[in-house]
């Protein structure tokens, strides 16, 4: 197995910065029907743009490199035990090189064990097969996403639709609704891999599976192919849009399967994926670990670019912020302005915000840009660089950013997907604004950082939880909350409720 090693990090290194060709083709359709000029056909140029900046460089599509899965078949005889420990190996080196991110947290003490292994992590599958080659399929989903997952037991009631029962009429509504209660928080427009049926358990992990399907195949039975045609076609009319934006296209795959299930239970489990759709596969020669083909792309066809321009195109009206930023800036802001930030900001999210709540920052707030991100970060002698850092889900600080608002004098806070009614309220009292970054766009944003200045609670939290102070140059995002009580996060969702309801029926 002398080639093994190499050929698996060769895996988990494509699958991380070279978005597959059916996902590619999929949000190249998305772009190119989406109006011009809206949010959302912005917040796509971006996405294409940083696609393309990915590949090029050989580095994370999305700084949320998720939890490495592997789906492994093995011929009859191949040692498992030995693929398992090279898989391990594969994924410590990946990460200590920068392709993934350090994800892997001790659920009982918070520590992060710096190479995404632990108790649990990486998830490895293996089957046997009675072919001689080896393959290794791997998904990395980011944990925006993940959270998006949903599983519902019928029959039950649902916002907007009404009774969903135990057919295919429930079922529709129920991944309907799974669209729906994403919004921009799982990095819109998503897949959806879903299993009618099985235990709670076991359904989950058959609609994570349904996500190793290529988005343009056609289900081979009748009712789920229909089912899935007609969820894509009612979900794009829901007006989600990117990044919850609103626009046309919400959804670029729906796959569906079905497994048996107990008379007293009918379960719908869903697997939310974002745009960062990444999964790639290999096939191995069975003696030395070599591959010998991949699954999803053809590595002797050239990738074609996504993007028609390079990034985000600016008009001459972006409101440029250099902080600290006033009181008297922030109010000056409506929802829909785009803004620009050069100069110093500092990324805070999970373990940051928890901190907060009981301790004084180990940095200057007031005025400042606080930026919900969990970076890839790579020392290179004594220097931090940043190789991905892309905004994460914000909803997640909800329970806490109100109080680092008012506490703390922070100015602008930054992520995506927007916040709830409390934040909403401290910054209409405390002159705060929420912009929102565009979701996976890793190496979009890495390239406005001109400087990691330094790092706080390294130790204490790991990488990704870290408070990074960064030097940034013409950081872009979008006003989606602002100081007078405006929410374009609130507005989207209430509206695609309005059209949610008139899909009760098929």
């Amino acid at each position: 197995m002398q080639f093994l090693a190499e050929s698996l990090l060769e895996l988990i290194t494509q699958t991380a910065t070279n978005l597959p060709p059916d996902v590619r083709a999929a949000m190249g359709i998305a772009l190119e029907t989406e109006t011009p000029g809206t949010q959302s056909s912005q917040a796509l140029n971006v996405i294409a743009s940083n696609i393309d900046m990915a590949a090029e460089d050989e580095s994370p599509i999305c700084q949320d490199t998720g939890m490495p899965t592997f789906i492994v078949h093995t011929p009859v005889g191949v040692n498992q035990l030995v693929l398992k420990k090279a898989i391990r190996e594969a994924v410590a080196e990946a990460t200590r090189r920068g392709k993934l991110r350090p994800n892997s947290v001790d659920s009982l003490t918070g520590k992060n064990s710096g190479n995404n292994l632990g108790e649990g992590t990486p998830v490895i599958h293996f089957d046997q097969w009675e072919q001689d080659e080896i393959e290794v399929k791997l998904v990395l989903k980011g944990g925006g996403c993940e959270n998006k997952n949903i599983q519902y037991s019928l029959p039950m009631e649902l916002p907007h639709l009404g009774r969903a029962d135990r057919n295919l009429e429930g079922v529709r509504k129920c991944i309907l609704h799974a669209v729906w209660q994403a919004q921009g928080q799982g990095c819109a427009p998503g897949a959806l891999g879903v299993c009618i049926g099985s235990d709670r358990a076991h359904g989950y992990d058959l609609a994570k599976m349904q996500l190793f399907r290529t988005l343009d195949d056609v289900n081979p039975v009748p009712e789920l192919a229909r089912l899935e045609a007609d969820v894509m076609a009612e979900a794009n009319r829901l007006g989600v849009g990117a990044m919850g934006f609103g626009g046309k296209t919400s959804l670029i795959g729906c796959k569906v399967t079905a497994a048996n299930r107990l008379p007293a239970s009918f379960f719908v489990s869903v697997a939310y994926e974002c745009w960062a759709f990444r999964r790639l596969g290999v096939r191995l020669d069975a003696a030395n670990g070599a591959i010998t083909g991949w699954l999803y792309r053809d590595p002797e066809r050239p990738v074609e670019r996504m993007a028609k321009a390079e990034g985000f195109p600016l008009t001459g009206r972006e409101i440029v912020l250099v902080p600290p930023i006033t009181e008297e800036q922030v109010r000056a802001l409506r929802v829909g302005d785009i803004v620009l930030i050069s100069g110093d900001m500092y990324t805070g999210r999970d373990q940051v915000h928890a901190y907060l709540m009981r301790n004084n920052p180990p940095v200057n707030l007031h005025g400042a840009a606080l930026y919900h991100c969990g970076p890839v970060m790579l020392k290179q002698g004594d220097e931090w660089v940043m190789k991905a850092g892309g905004p994460t889900t914000s909803i997640r600080e909800e329970p806490y950013q109100a109080h680092v608002i008012g506490a703390y004098g922070v100015r602008a806070v930054i992520g995506k997907g927007g916040m709830g009614p409390k934040t909403l309220a401290a910054l209409k009292e405390h002159g705060a604004v929420y912009l929102n970054g565009i979701g996976g766009a890793a190496q979009y944003y890495a390239r406005t950082v001109k400087k990691v200045k330094d790092v706080h609670l390294l130790e204490q939290f790991g990488i990704p939880e870290a408070m990074w102070h960064l030097e940034v140059d013409r950081f872009m995002a979008i006003v989606t909350m602002d100081a007078h009580g405006n929410s374009l996060h609130k507005n989207v969702e209430e509206e695609t409720g309005v059209a949610l309801g008139q899909m009760q029926t098929a």
